[in-house]
């Protein structure tokens, strides 16, 4: 599972396949986040012909619904990589909607996982754009999780999909068919135990945020 995330990388420090097509204001409104939930905007790289970075919300909004934010309405935040392509909800978005979301960490059970070198890393996910009839748009997305590996197992059977550098833009990339997508299901995933840590932490922040 994936409930609790950070980006606090500065903006001369993000990536730069981030940085190749930016939404207007977003150098100027960008922030550093220590803490973000489900419901909140979120930074996602997508491809639609050519790479773009867009603000999102963080749960997932299915297009057929007249309500996004209808309490009733399940918007999940996480979707299980190994059965994300047979559930109704996500099939269509994980053949054609793969994204990046930006992180430097992620929080499970008290503690803090990142890289020990404090780079941003990519967690993987999928999104969807909602319509309403007056033609205004809304793109939300979900993190994918996958089984734990033996650091994060002591913490939680699940964790947060990443996408290593090596995987970045063909995840995001168009599949020309079925067997080139199941690729991701057993390629994706390169972690290097020796290049992450866990560490306890007292209280996680509560800074929020506040991208358009």
């Amino acid at each position: 599972m994936c409930a609790r995330y950070e980006l606090k990388t500065k903006m001369s420090g993000l990536p730069s396949l981030l940085r190749r097509n930016l939404p207007k204001g977003f150098e100027k409104n960008y922030e550093q986040q220590e803490l973000i939930r489900p419901n909140d905007p979120v930074i996602v790289v997508k491809n639609e012909g050519k790479v773009t970075t867009s603000i999102m919300i963080w749960g997932f909004i299915c297009e057929w619904v007249k309500d996004p934010f209808a309490k009733d309405k399940p918007r999940p935040f996480n979707a299980r990589v190994e059965t994300v392509g047979e559930k109704k909800l996500f099939k269509s978005s994980w053949k054609y909607k793969r994204c990046l979301i930006p992180a430097t960490g992620f929080y499970e059970k008290g503690c803090r996982i990142s890289r020990k070198d404090e780079q941003t890393f990519w967690l993987g996910g999928i999104w969807n754009r909602w319509m309403s009839f007056d033609g205004s748009e809304l793109e939300s997305c979900c993190i994918l999780t996958t089984k734990a590996n033996s650091l994060l197992r002591p913490l939680h059977n699940r964790m947060p999909v990443i996408i290593s550098d090596r995987w970045k833009e063909k995840w995001i990339a168009s599949v020309r068919d079925s067997f080139e997508l199941r690729e991701f299901g057993t390629n994706f995933l390169e972690w290097n135990e020796d290049e992450w840590k866990v560490e306890p932490i007292q209280k996680a922040s509560t800074f929020q945020m506040s991208l358009f």
